[in-house]
């Protein structure tokens, strides 16, 4: 380490306090409550739903350092807005002679850390031993403005490097969409189609006109400690549509949803919110006969009608789901009924054999569109991973060349770093 720059506890160049519950609380600005109340969602993102008076607060500044104290984002930093801390945050500042940014980035340095190892058992909380004894370097105050203007440079980098990748995969979706639209107007096996018009031989039909209805359980005939596999829909992954996990139940605790019967070839299509997209296909043999949530319609074609991956390529198209979106009822949960998914409408190709040249036909571009995807997945992790490797550079002295360092010592108000934290330990002693 070089002797111009200190290794010192965090606890020692800030100070910290923690939010609190205010007694007045309300849903309304107004003059009498004009502090938003800086909870969860509003410091993460921006939503302010509740306001108080200010009385007996901790107040916190446009810009002003908040790490998450308790919940399952423990130790996350952000940058406050005005108003009221919450219970769950704690306020940190940095003490005089500490550059505000160079704090905010090194406590983002530490986020895995404290995520990983909370105090508690049953909601975490930041171990503040953990956090406080943490050891950062500290260089005099111009080489910390450096050191900040250097992170953000990279940073904006891989800003724009991930903003380009997240483009890519909203292509992606886009590019999905027009292959599925152009397979189910006909035109991967079809020539000279009108606009507008099926062709020759195609049909539309009402989806509950092709489709075997799916058996309910019997609970009654169930004995109470056997057991089965249950999906429900946090066992789909909407981002692949695909069924990535299960739960394991006997029937003495089977859950009151655990009442439809799957089979190999089916397609789970969840009611709720179905804008999500929250589609798999069973495709696993070890689901044969098992038991799915009632908030699935299971599609099951008749097998010698319809296609179960033309129709599962389907029900994820726009042309599909878009009626189903605007049928949606309720608030909280909106969701459509399996009646409202039996009678929406599909293009019928009039032999099986056709559905099963569309679908070698989508797979075969959707495949690629997997393989980039993944690509694209694959260096959205490793940009996040890159942004905590130069953060980890930053902190242990080696992100500044020799020559920005030399100018660093220039600046007027250049001082060794034991000296400025001398000059801070003083002006305390003495309340400045």
């Amino acid at each position: 380490m070089r002797e111009d720059v200190v290794l010192v506890e965090l606890g020692k160049i800030c100070n910290y306090s923690k939010g609190k519950k205010p007694k007045v609380l309300t849903k309304e600005y107004s003059e009498e409550t004009p502090y938003p109340y800086i909870n969860i969602k509003a410091f993460e993102h921006g939503i302010f739903d509740e306001y108080t008076d200010g009385s007996k607060c901790n107040l916190c500044e446009d810009g002003d350092l908040l790490m998450v104290w308790d919940g399952a984002r423990a130790g996350f930093t952000g940058k406050a807005k005005k108003g009221a801390i919450g219970s769950t945050l704690m306020k940190v500042e940095p003490k005089k002679g500490i550059e505000k940014n160079y704090l905010f980035y090194f406590l983002l340095s530490l986020y895995k850390k404290l995520n990983t190892n909370p105090r508690g058992v049953g909601i975490p909380h930041v171990e503040p031993n953990l956090l406080w004894t943490s050891e950062l370097i500290i260089p005099s105050l111009p080489e910390q403005r450096a050191i900040v203007q250097k992170i953000e440079s990279y940073f904006a980098l891989l800003d724009k490097g991930i903003a380009d990748l997240t483009t890519a995969q909203e292509q992606l979706k886009t590019y999905r969409q027009a292959v599925l639209k152009k397979a189910f107007e006909g035109e991967f096996t079809n020539k000279n189609i009108k606009e507008g018009k099926l062709p020759e031989g195609w049909k539309w039909v009402k989806l509950g006109d092709v489709c075997e209805k799916a058996k309910k359980v019997k609970r009654s005939e169930k004995v109470g400690n056997e057991s089965f596999l249950y999906l429900d829909i946090t066992g789909i992954d909407n981002t692949i549509n695909k069924i990535v996990n299960h739960k394991s139940f006997l029937w003495k605790d089977a859950p009151s949803r655990a009442q439809q019967i799957v089979k190999i070839g089916d397609t789970l299509f969840s009611t709720v919110r179905t804008y999500l997209k929250n589609i798999a296909k069973v495709e696993s043999v070890i689901y044969e006969n098992q038991i799915c949530s009632s908030g699935f319609t299971v599609i099951r074609g008749r097998k010698e009608i319809l296609d179960s991956k033309y129709i599962f390529h389907y029900v994820l198209s726009e042309k599909f789901l878009q009626p189903l979106n605007e049928l949606q009822t309720g608030t909280s949960y909106p969701a459509v009924r399996d009646n409202d998914v039996f009678s929406q409408y599909i293009p019928l190709p009039p032999t099986l054999s056709e559905q099963h040249a569309i679908v070698r036909e989508i797979e075969s571009r959707l495949s690629v569109c997997d393989k980039v995807e993944q690509s694209i997945s694959e260096a959205l992790e490793k940009a996040e991973a890159l942004r905590q490797s130069i953060l980890k550079k930053a902190f242990e002295g080696g992100i500044l060349s020799e020559a920005e360092i030399t100018a660093c010592k220039q600046e007027p108000d250049y001082e060794p770093a034991s000296v400025l934290l001398e000059r801070i330990k003083k002006e305390e002693k003495h309340g400045k």
